[in-house]
């Protein structure tokens, strides 16, 4: 995709490791400073950002209990988790300047609003970067498949989903030296070879929907900047 086919709404996507070094605190300050900045810088672009937040940073909660009743309670708590990070990261973007709209999917009275699609939209076209927390609403569904599903209902026309790789890779470049970068490659294949490069549910969704996703590294200086304005970073899945 070139510049100038840049889409007129994305949607990004956040991991909970985006606010942590690895094996620091669940917060680290300069990784915060870091992805504010890079939002801010990617505002300029034409395209309307909107951002889904992940919680792994706080608990994951396929991992914390991955069976049984307790994985619903375990879901719900990182649910919440996303609510948190999107308050940080909310805060350190209005410090910075930046008009910003925070929707969660289920009510956190005097916290956040409520998600609502029209709603949502109109903040967008006011040139708001929208925060998404809460992913789904709904246990047993990861963030990835949350942004898929927000990005169908706000109208975007690409997922963008922030790594610390620099694509989609034919296999584990850490553990394969010959492993391949894609520059572009199907949901289909990503789907038969069963590429780990979002949530298979979230694949599968892009793809009912015709919707491209990019994967790309989002610890590159400027990259999402270059992401959101329509520039071949990384890997893009589908598309036409």
């Amino acid at each position: 995709m070139a510049p100038d086919e840049a889409p007129r709404r994305v949607l990004l996507k956040l991991s909970g490791n985006t606010f942590a070094q690895a094996g620091r605190a669940v917060f680290d300050e300069e990784a915060i400073a870091y992805i504010a900045a890079e939002l801010k810088a990617a505002a300029h672009a034409p395209a309307q950002i909107a951002v889904v937040v992940g919680g792994g940073n706080i608990i994951r909660g396929a991992q914390f209990c991955a069976v049984g009743p307790g994985r619903i309670n375990a879901d719900y708590a990182g649910m919440l988790a996303t609510v948190i990070n999107t308050l940080v990261l909310r805060d350190r973007l209005q410090s910075l300047g930046v008009a910003v709209a925070h929707y969660c999917a289920f009510p956190v009275h005097r916290i956040v609003e409520t998600f609502e699609p029209g709603r949502c939209i109109a903040d967008l076209e006011a040139r708001k970067i929208v925060l998404l927390a809460g992913g789904t609403g709904n246990p047993m569904l990861t963030t990835d498949t949350a942004a898929a599903l927000r990005a169908v209902e706000i109208g975007a026309g690409l997922v963008l989903k922030a790594t610390r790789v620099d694509g989609v890779y034919s296999a584990d470049p850490e553990g394969d030296p010959q492993a391949k970068l894609f520059e572009r490659i199907s949901f289909q294949e990503v789907l038969a070879r069963k590429l780990k490069v979002a949530d298979l549910t979230a694949v599968s969704f892009c793809l009912e929907h015709s919707l491209p996703m990019r994967v790309f590294n989002y610890a590159v200086q400027g990259n999402i900047a270059r992401a959101v304005a329509g520039e071949p970073v990384g890997t893009l899945i589908g598309g036409s």
